[in-house]
């Protein structure tokens, strides 16, 4: 009789302790939600081309311009010291409006969400052709474009980059209709011509237009000679955005 007991006892016991083990398996995975909102303050240049006017019938292209990690902070004055913010100040008038945003955080990367939010409300708010954004960026600001022609592939009509960084599983996910213009120094000691070299490699091959500029002999300031470059401004003038524009491949 106390046998009995005993293993009815145990089988109890053990049924407990398999209970209290599955309970304790569940719990690690609780399901919840909660809403996070993040938010970020942008000083900026915007560049208006000549002629224009809010109340026109005239719509304009738009130029988005990110720049590179040593511009970023709080000192706006330092945008004008690379990119079309310097070519404007020493070049003739631009056909299109410019927005050159500086990034807040020295040491982050940017915040491609923010940006694009920035972009769409001064496109909102003034006499912007949607069929006519551009973007384009150097060195941090040049990596942070790859990653807005992924998230945003129905948004640019071209992107132009100097030296960024180039993830090449990017290509599966960029619009394949989006004309491409990369600049490069083969000497870049910070970001290898590499990077570029074999991304267009990989967009060539999937028949994207897409082309790159090769400095030789030219470190990681490529920028320089890319935005002195009037034909950049003038290809990019002529590009409009695909009104059949094909949908990004799924790898």
């Amino acid at each position: 009789m106390n046998r009995i007991r005993s293993t009815g006892l145990a089988l109890f016991l053990s049924l407990c302790v398999g209970m209290l083990q599955s309970c304790a398996g569940q719990s690690r995975l609780v399901s919840d939600s909660r809403e996070t909102v993040v938010e970020e303050t942008f000083e900026y240049y915007l560049y208006f081309p000549p002629g224009y006017s809010d109340d026109g019938d005239h719509a304009y292209g738009l130029l988005l311009f990110l720049h590179g990690g040593g511009e970023a902070g709080q000192d706006l004055e330092m945008l004008k010291k690379q990119g079309p913010p310097k070519r404007l100040l020493e070049g003739p008038d631009l056909p299109f409006l410019v927005l050159a945003p500086q990034h807040p955080h020295p040491r982050k990367w940017w915040n491609t969400r923010a940006v694009k939010q920035l972009l769409d409300e001064v496109v909102a708010s003034h006499r912007v052709d949607p069929d006519r954004i551009y973007l384009s960026g150097l060195s941090r600001g040049a990596s942070a474009c790859w990653e807005m022609a992924v998230n945003y592939p129905d948004t640019f009509a071209a992107m132009a980059v100097v030296c960024g960084m180039t993830p090449l599983p990017y290509a599966h996910w960029i619009n394949p209709s989006l004309p491409i213009w990369v600049f490069h120094g083969t000497d870049d000691p910070v970001i290898p011509f590499s990077e570029s070299e074999e991304m267009v490699e990989v967009l060539k091959k999937k028949g994207f237009d897409v082309r790159l500029t090769a400095y030789e002999g030219v470190g990681h300031n490529a920028w320089d000679r890319a935005y002195a470059d009037e034909s950049l401004y003038r290809w990019l003038d002529e590009q409009r955005r695909s009104k059949t524009a094909q949908k990004p491949r799924t790898p």
